[in-house]
């Protein structure tokens, strides 16, 4: 079948542990040990370990007190995200050299297409190569990249020669790619669902391609059809160097559980005003508010309200909280609270149709 959809070159850029190298290039004395981000104290929560933590399991995520454990040698450091943004801000200025198009995910990763670049150099993955060459002389940090046809692809492959280093899936070999890969390392695919997989014998890309769209849709709902195309290296968002913000929220976790909702609503208040000083900063507005809720045996809950116009007051975002609060009884004590405001007036209302076609990748030109 003839591929009459453009292939792109597409870089995907990962700074490697970023928030734990950051902290490594500023205090070489924590250099080459096992370092972690955040976690300190009885219930704090760690945002990033470095690779020398990591080889005894510790990992973003998870609790101070596990990390401990693992690794009873861990130095735990401060969050400054003061300092990763003005970091963060310069690896982006290297991304715009090669090309506008750029499609930060967070501060420490982004997309490129670099399919007309700045440079006029018709190899990605000399681009790849010579932009993080650029960041470890210019920024003194290593990342690690991925090139390819899309995005997803391009995302996959960042990840396979971690740290420093880079991986280019060429267009006709996309779908060997695929078919050998673990589906724990699709993106996109968690460990609820892989385990969901395994069960239903879906192992490898291969397994997950033989399954028809009417069989994944099935049993995995809209997502099945995501997994159809994605396996057959179908994966057509364009990099979007203007990202629309989709929802903006604010969470505490507390030093000792909360019992009472009464408790609560004093940090509920905290927490709606950050939001609403979030919401002014932005300049947006949202109809639905959601209410997130974890016990102190981790179990999550989100209990959510829209409203029929759009609101960015304190005092409104307060009193709907509320009401989700008081909507039904705790079921345990409470560890964090979060508030969030999704459905923004910034959303695009408008719908792409996807076609229901399968896509054989061509080699269009060299990477």
């Amino acid at each position: 079948m003839q591929n009459d959809l453009p292939i792109r070159k597409i870089i995907h850029v990962d700074m490697d542990a970023f928030y734990a190298s950051v902290a490594q290039m500023d205090n070489p004395k924590l250099i080459g040990k096992a370092i972690a981000v955040g976690g300190g104290g009885t219930r704090g929560v760690i945002s990033a370990a470095s690779y020398e933590a990591r080889k005894f399991g510790v990992k973003s995520a998870m609790s101070g007190r596990l990390a401990i454990k693992l690794c009873p040698e861990l130095i735990f450091v401060n969050t400054d995200f003061e300092r990763y943004t003005k970091i963060s801000k310069k690896i982006r200025a290297i991304f715009y050299d090669y090309t506008d198009l750029v499609e930060p995910l967070s501060l420490d990763e982004a997309y490129l297409d670099v399919t007309k670049n700045k440079k006029g150099n018709p190899s990605a993955s000399m681009l790849a190569e010579e932009i993080r060459a650029r960041i470890f002389n210019e920024v003194g940090l290593t990342a690690s990249a991925g090139i390819s046809i899309n995005k997803f692809v391009a995302k996959i492959a960042s990840d396979y020669n971690k740290p420093n280093g880079q991986k280019t899936v060429n267009p006709e070999e996309v779908l060997g790619f695929l078919e050998i890969l673990d589906i724990r390392k699709f993106y996109g695919i968690g460990k609820v669902t892989a385990e969901k997989m395994y069960q239903k014998g879906i192992f490898t890309g291969l397994d997950l391609k033989s399954r028809s769209l009417e069989y994944l849709t099935q049993h995995f709902g809209k997502s099945g059809g995501f997994y159809y195309y994605i396996v057959r290296g179908i994966h057509n968002s364009e990099v979007k160097p203007n990202r629309t913000r989709k929802s903006l929220a604010a969470e505490r976790t507390f030093n000792e559980n909360l019992s009472s909702e009464v408790f609560m609503l004093e940090k509920l208040e905290h927490i709606a005003e950050e939001v609403a000083r979030r919401l002014k900063k932005s300049n947006v507005a949202g109809k639905t508010i959601t209410l997130k809720i974890k016990y102190s045996d981790f179990t999550l809950q989100t209990r959510s309200k829209t409203l029929p116009y759009f609101i960015a007051d304190k005092a409104v975002i307060l009193e709907t909280a509320k009401d989700l609060l008081y909507q039904e009884k705790m079921s345990n004590s409470v560890r964090l609270l979060g508030i969030s405001l999704s459905n923004l007036n910034t959303e695009k209302k408008t719908k792409k149709i996807k076609k229901d076609k399968e896509i054989s990748v061509q080699l269009r030109f060299g990477f």
